[in-house]
């Protein structure tokens, strides 16, 4: 199950990665797209969108667009661990839900809101859940 949890996610990812970065080489053709009046009227989730990705600096959008890049990497080698069930695969995937943890607890105590609680609940849920269970294993 969490082989195809972990494939459906390396592949969300690297999507992710490929558009953030596709909207860093076309940042100004972007920007004249949300400035027209083309999207008036339209889904405003893609007017919502535009305006997020609009106000990122530059080095932000490259940054966040290598950084998902190297994540869905990480997470397509994880998937391929737990599919021929290595040690290390295991291993690595509760690095990675740890190392999540700390970012969490900095923007808890930028401030809280119940959005906030709720991912550092479900993360420390998830990371108890896969102690426990590689230790049974």
């Amino acid at each position: 199950m969490f082989i195809i949890i972990f494939g459906f996610v390396a592949l969300i990812l690297a999507a992710t990665s490929l558009v953030l970065l596709l909207a860093l080489k076309n940042h100004e053709a972007l920007v004249m797209l949300s400035q027209s009046y083309v999207l008036e009227g339209k889904l405003e989730i893609i007017e919502w969108t535009l305006e997020k990705v609009m106000n990122v600096k530059r080095s932000t959008l490259k940054f966040s667009g290598i950084a998902v890049g190297i994540y869905a990497l990480v997470t397509a080698i994880e998937s391929v661990g737990l599919w021929y069930e290595k040690t290390w695969a295991k291993i690595l995937i509760i690095g990675l839900v740890t190392i999540s943890i700390a970012p969490e607890i900095f923007e808890l105590i930028k401030g809280v809101t119940i959005l906030k609680v709720l991912v550092f609940m479900v993360n420390i849920a998830v990371l108890s859940y896969l102690i426990r269970h590689f230790f049974k294993h």
